[in-house]
């Protein structure tokens, strides 16, 4: 890419999970190898085959919100406006943007599930009062509303309900309008909070594991679920210069494909696509990647396929190129999970180390890949690629580069 004015930078990071709030202590615990997973304390689980998942026991969202104004978001919206902000302080920006040019892009899951659930209790309660709160905050296009109404006076805002793959939808998208000049700034990324309906739902799907998540493991069984929400600051960097802003790293470019094959098993002629796609977009060759972050749920077909697509894709590099799953740790945090994972790439690829896949005991040979096994690894990484995988085939693939501000 040359000239500077349409540059893509990562100037601010803003993560909330299950193992640690802002970037500092999220990459702190994810080099540790730290587990978020824990007792649901939620909801009652008495039945299921799986009572753990991660939740984030230690959220307190008047950190980001005054008091009046916290019962008006659900917690999907709390937890982006709490990302939102540490995001735009890790930036150097104030926390409340007045500058035209500003874009907020939200992924999601489950949208405001918790609220959908209250809206179902109060119709079997006759709670009139809980139905119309709920009702109120229930729409998925309120999370990037939200999360805009508190950090800007104004913004364009596009929410992206692409399930798993939503976060980098987002984030694709915000590279997207500032290339075109349509925006200076974007906040991106994506936010889902614990739900039963998504415990439910997967569990009735045989999906979830009865105690770890084991990515790429042998005696894999399953994902857990969680919730966090992750949110990057994205400028060109015309606009991050003239601020003085020293950006964390550039954003390449990205990839998408539906396969459209399989409403939950992933085809690896879709994850092919994408990661090569992501990688033309970005003009960089698979032989400079240094990290691929992987999907990577713990499930025997995803595991299975991505190895395959990932060996397509480096050919005899498939084996040694280092591949990290970082839900081993966090449990899958839906439509946060890509954003939290570009999160990670971006730390990755300023600090030459690479989180580790955690809870791998035996290599499956159907997986023959370097998962980066329990321990984090100092090693070169320069280029990371993002890979993120959803229900119907959507897939979304983003890709980080370390600052080189030589070529700009």
């Amino acid at each position: 890419m040359s000239g500077g004015e349409r540059r893509v930078v990562v100037t601010g990071l803003g993560a909330v999970t299950s193992i640690g709030t802002g970037v500092e202590a999220f990459w702190r615990a994810l080099l540790e190898g730290r587990s978020g997973i824990s007792p649901i304390a939620r909801f009652e689980t008495r039945g299921a085959e799986t009572h753990v998942g991660g939740e984030i026991q230690d959220f307190d969202p008047h950190v980001a919100l005054p008091p009046s104004r916290v019962d008006r978001y659900g917690r999907a919206s709390q937890l982006a406006v709490a990302a939102g902000r540490l995001a735009l302080a890790d930036a150097g920006l104030p926390s409340r943007l007045t500058e035209p040019g500003l874009s907020v892009f939200v992924g999601t899951t489950m949208g405001e599930c918790q609220e959908q659930e209250r809206i179902v209790e109060g119709r079997l309660q006759g709670d009139g009062e809980t139905l119309a709160a709920a009702w109120r905050k229930v729409a998925d296009h309120v999370l990037a509303i939200n999360l805009a109404r508190e950090v800007a006076r104004d913004a364009r805002t596009r929410v992206f309900p692409t399930a798993c793959a939503a976060g980098n939808y987002a984030i694709g998208y915000g590279y997207d309008e500032i290339r075109a000049g349509r925006a200076s700034i974007v906040i991106a990324g994506g936010c889902d909070a614990f739900s039963r309906m998504a415990f439910a739902g997967f569990s009735r799907m045989l999906s979830l594991s009865p105690d770890r998540c084991r990515p790429f493991d042998r005696d894999r069984r399953g994902i857990l679920i969680g919730e966090g929400a992750g949110l990057l600051v994205l400028e060109s960097w015309d606009h991050a210069r003239a601020r003085g802003a020293t950006p964390y790293a550039e954003m390449l470019g990205y990839g998408l494909s539906c396969d459209a094959h399989h409403m939950t098993i992933p085809h690896p002629d879709g994850i092919t696509a994408v990661m090569r796609r992501a990688l033309a977009s970005a003009g960089v060759e698979p032989d400079a990647v240094g990290l691929v972050s992987a999907h990577g749920t713990g499930t025997r077909m995803n595991d299975k396929t991505e190895s395959e697509a990932i060996h397509r894709v480096f050919g005899e590099r498939g084996r040694t190129v280092p591949v990290s799953s970082i839900k081993s740790m966090l449990g899958h945090t839906m439509g946060a999970a890509s954003a939290l994972e570009a999160v990670a790439c971006v730390m990755a690829v300023r600090h030459d180390r690479i989180p580790p896949t955690i809870n791998f005991d035996t290599p499956d040979p159907e997986c023959p890949i370097d998962c980066v096994p329990n321990v984090m690894r100092e090693a070169h990484v320069g280029v990371a690629l993002n890979n993120s995988f959803a229900f119907g085939g959507n897939n979304a693939a983003t890709v980080f580069a370390a600052w080189d501000d030589r070529a700009g």
